[in-house]
């Protein structure tokens, strides 16, 4: 898909891995500036590196997005480098990838990391960005909305989930945040949308999916009998529903949660 972000700048939290990654790829690849904002540094210095050999234009810069403080400082840095910001995507987020509990048995420590990373991780950033966003829009004397935020929710915030207590929580808290955020930054020219992925094929979730024999586990073909295309979806994939957000052609589009899942949270397609 081909979208005009030519000169847009362009701020993507968690941009060094997984569906990040992709789409940093996806938003250079037509023609944007992106800022990434990670806290693996490694992984974050080289997406610059290869983007640079690649003729586009990309900043790193280290950070947690929990920390308010920090963030403040970041988005700072970051318009002052381009000299504007104009969307941002709250991309990074964390899970549990061991030791699923149900609530009872939750620990104090596992709900408030997660809850600070994916829920207020999402409202400490924008707080920061959002200023320079409306600095951006003020200057542009245009009249129709320009600034864009994604937010990138789950399936687990809609159709809630076993054993992931906080993650449920704080994914549905991004999905209601984004409809809040749509109300009050829409008159503003700040379009606020969010993206729903389902299982998405990571770095991460890859040991999940497949065994050491390449095909899948017993676990992931449970899983997948619940999905209509029948397989995990790609990072690309969910990288091109947020591009589509943050273009010119979704002018009309505020408060929606664009849910990219194969089909699961349609329903069942099992014979009953």
């Amino acid at each position: 898909m081909r979208v005009e972000l030519e000169g847009r700048v362009a701020v993507v939290t968690g941009g060094a891995n997984g569906i990040g990654r992709s789409t940093v790829d996806a938003l250079v690849n037509n023609g944007a500036q992106v800022a990434i904002v990670d806290i693996d540094t490694q992984a974050g210095m080289k997406t610059v590196e290869e983007i640079k050999e690649m003729g586009g234009n990309c900043l790193f810069v280290e950070g947690n997005v929990s920390d308010a403080a920090q963030m403040e400082d970041i988005a700072a840095q970051i318009a002052a480098h381009f000299g504007k910001i104009e969307i941002l995507i709250n991309n990074a987020g964390i899970n549990t990838r061991s030791n699923r509990v149900p609530i009872h048995q939750y620990t104090l420590e596992d709900w408030q990391r997660i809850l600070e990373i994916d829920l207020t991780g999402v409202f400490t950033t924008s707080r920061a960005v959002i200023p320079h966003i409306l600095d951006t829009h003020s200057k542009s004397g245009s009249e129709n909305a320009t600034g864009r935020i994604v937010n990138i929710s789950s399936i687990a915030g809609l159709v809630p989930l076993r054993l992931q207590s906080a993650y449920v929580a704080a994914k549905a808290g991004v999905a209601n945040l984004t409809r809040s955020m749509a109300l009050e930054l829409g008159p503003e020219g700040i379009l606020v949308n969010a993206v729903a992925p389902g299982s998405t094929l990571t770095r991460g979730t890859r040991a999940l999916f497949y065994g050491d024999d390449g095909a899948y586990t017993e676990n992931a073909a449970s899983l997948l009998s619940h999905i209509p295309l029948g397989r995990p979806g790609e990072t690309t994939e969910i990288a091109a529903a947020v591009l589509f957000l943050v273009s010119p052609d979704a002018s009309y589009i505020n408060g929606t949660i664009l849910t990219v899942d194969g089909g699961w949270t349609a329903g069942y397609t099992r014979d009953w």
